[in-house]
Parts: structure tokens; C-alpha cells; sequence
């Protein structure tokens, strides 16, 4: 049984900064698909981010490309979101995900495995 539970949401002012983290545990990761979703309250999960467990390119939504950056920590089977810059409108509830295969999947339905969320509020 794979989970994923993630940590570091909370309340910060806007400019400021927090760390997302997300642990796997059931299965070790390698060829996998880990990205980041968020959902603010009334709208769709939308896509973040997405990197392959094992190496390669990470790509970013444009909202937050320069801003948010992924990384892994392979032995802790842990995968990161720093959030830099942050805007009120980065509110949300932040969800980790993985997949079972490999590829850079901006889509929801593309993953397999989702965190519990953990909840992002940037006051202004």
C-alpha cells in the first residue's frame, strides 16, 4: 500500500517563503511520474509541477515557474516544493501525487498515488 504524506503548508505573508515536503513509504520510486497539484476553494486540482523520480527535466506551471522549484531527496523517498515569491493568489490546498510510470503529466487523472493535502494560505 503506497502513502504520501505530505507536511510544511501553513500561513505566510505574501513575499515570503514555504517548503512543501512529501513522503512515500510501500514502494521505492524510480521511473515514476511525482508532481505537485493545488486546489483553492470553488476551483479545479490544477497542475504545479511535475519531475521523474530518477532524473530529468521538471516542468512548472506558469504561474508559478520562477518562483516554485521540485526536488527529491531519494533516500528519504521524499520529494520537495520550495515556494518562493508567494502571492495571495497561491492559496490552495496542496496535494503530492505519483504515478506509475514515467512522464511529465500535467493532468490528474495521469496519476495514481495522491497525498492528504496540506493547506497554503498567503495573506496580503
Amino acid at each position: 500500500q503506497v502513502q504520501l504524506v505530505e507536511s510544511g503548508g501553513g500561513l505566510v505573508q505574501a513575499g515570503g517563503s514555504l517548503r512543501l515536503s512529501c513522503a512515500a513509504s510501500g514502494r521505492t520510486f524510480s521511473r515514476n511520474a511525482v508532481g505537485w497539484f493545488r486546489q483553492a476553494p470553488g476551483k479545479e486540482r490544477e497542475f504545479v509541477g511535475t519531475t521523474i523520480w530518477s532524473g530529468g527535466n521538471t516542468y512548472y506551471a506558469d504561474a508559478v515557474k520562477g518562483r516554485f522549484t521540485i526536488s527529491r531527496d531519494n533516500a528519504k523517498n521524499t520529494w520537495y516544493l520550495q515556494m518562493n515569491s508567494l502571492k495571495p493568489e497561491d492559496t490552495a490546498v496542496y496535494y503530492c501525487a505519483a504515478a506509475t510510470s514515467a512522464g511529465y503529466y500535467t493532468k490528474p487523472g495521469s496519476y495514481d498515488y495522491w497525498g492528504q493535502g496540506t493547506q497554503v494560505t498567503v495573506s496580503s
